[in-house]
């Protein structure tokens, strides 16, 4: 008998024709055949090291390279053969596995210090250390870590940095800028500090301004963040949705933004001059509107233009990460039952679009593949994988984010707005 799940992959299948591949891979092996992960920097069968290639988008078997500290791809002898160095926190809390092309150019070193980050601390942003160290594409983004002397830190920073990876990767699959605002570009560049609220000091507020989002590093905490969850009534929080939605606010500024794509989204979304501190009071207060599940993707998303487009964008990801996973796991079949009526040109912001119905093809195998994932978390006695519901207009965002995301020619350009600055405490898609 055919299962589901070999049903549901046809739909994937047809999705994602024209890419053949996923755009970020999420099944990789060893050179011994074994299965590895993401985050592993060691096949557990054979004990071969595994590396991270961000530009390769895979992890990787490798051998000691010519020089000490030098890795190449396992099997490969010749002396053209590229080389790699680990990201400086290998060793690290972190534990990052991602590798960094010996020939690729170091960015400049920071100046500033990072007050939260002790002396000899592995960040980008921290004075130079004893043993200066090369940090990965990943790791360069960081303008502030935990302070590693408090032992519970390092776990949480751990987390924390298994979930920005997660990120970033994604980010460099689909081409979008990812450059260190401390070490390659200061004006248009991204940073992270990840900060704790002290026991006199003032709250951690999780948020965006200017290309640095801060973390509150308490959400790596499991049972913290779930209590908050709990408390604002969300159906949905995890670090992974904090960044995907934080580095949402980031791309409004360098994607939208200044650019022909502003006009169209304050149709779409909403005129975002509108004033953000007293929406987001109103939203806390009053609660959304009545009718914000027929509109937008989370009842945050009601509360301001910024939020809904951070919001979308944020599920925007999380789609596009969770078929990569999928189609990488060799979800492959001839055919789909369809549960519930799929969504039709009509539902789109551009219905004319060249790519319009392999869009709508991905959609829809996302609404199929997570009503029988949905399944599975409640077979399991947990909650819903997806506990959400994508009305007409959001299926419309999301492909206005799509074609932002992917390149497409903007319509005409509109005058700027002011630049926006962000703090929230808000569930986080």
């Amino acid at each position: 008998m055919v299962s589901r799940f070999d049903r549901l992959s046809a739909q994937l299948r047809t999705a994602w024709k024209p890419h053949k591949q996923p755009t970020a891979p999420r099944a990789y092996r060893c050179q011994c055949g074994r299965p590895v992960f993401f985050r592993n920097s060691e096949c557990l069968a054979c004990h071969t090291p595994l590396g991270y290639e961000p530009y390769l988008a895979q992890v990787l078997p490798l051998s000691p390279g010519a020089q000490n500290g030098t890795w190449q791809l396992f099997g490969e002898t010749d002396e053209a053969a590229r080389t790699y160095e680990r990201c400086g926190n290998f060793d690290s809390a972190a534990g990052c596995n991602w590798l960094i092309p010996l020939d690729e150019t170091p960015p400049a070193p920071a100046a500033a210090a990072s007050p939260a980050a002790p002396a000899g601390a592995l960040t980008a942003g921290a004075k130079p250390v004893p043993h200066p160290v090369r940090l990965c594409i990943a790791c360069r983004l960081n303008h502030t870590i935990p302070d590693l002397r408090q032992l519970d830190n390092q776990e949480l920073w751990r987390r924390i940095e298994g979930a920005k990876r997660r990120l970033v990767s994604q980010l460099v699959a689909l081409n979008l800028p990812v450059k260190s605002k401390m070490t390659e570009d200061p004006k248009h560049g991204l940073g992270f500090d990840f900060l704790r609220s002290g026991p006199k000091g003032p709250k951690v507020m999780t948020g965006h301004a200017d290309g640095m989002i801060t973390i509150n590093i308490e959400e790596a905490n499991d049972a913290a963040r779930e209590k908050l969850r709990a408390e604002l009534h969300e159906p949905y929080r995890t670090l992974l949705g904090h960044f995907r939605h934080e580095v949402g606010h980031y791309y409004w500024d360098r994607l939208v933004r200044d650019t022909g794509w502003l006009a169209p989204y304050r149709e779409l979304f909403g005129d975002e001059r509108q004033d953000y501190a007293g929406s987001l009071k109103a939203n806390y207060t009053q609660g959304p509107p009545a009718d914000w599940d027929q509109r937008f993707v989370s009842s945050y998303a009601s509360s301001h233009p910024w939020e809904d487009w951070a919001e979308s964008w944020a599920h925007y990801l999380h789609m596009a990460d969770t078929v990569d996973t999928a189609l990488s796991f060799g979800i492959d079949a001839d055919e789909v039952e369809i549960d519930a009526e799929p969504f039709g040109r009509d539902a789109l912001w551009r219905p004319d679009d060249p790519g319009a119905e392999v869009f709508l093809d991905f959609v829809n195998a996302w609404v199929e593949l997570t009503a029988v994932l949905n399944e599975m978390s409640r077979s399991m006695g947990q909650h819903d994988f997806y506990p959400f519901v994508l009305p007409r207009p959001v299926v419309a965002k999301l492909q206005f984010i799509h074609l932002v995301v992917h390149g497409a020619e903007p319509p005409a350009m509109a005058p700027p707005p002011a630049t926006p600055e962000t703090a929230e405490t808000a569930p986080s898609a």
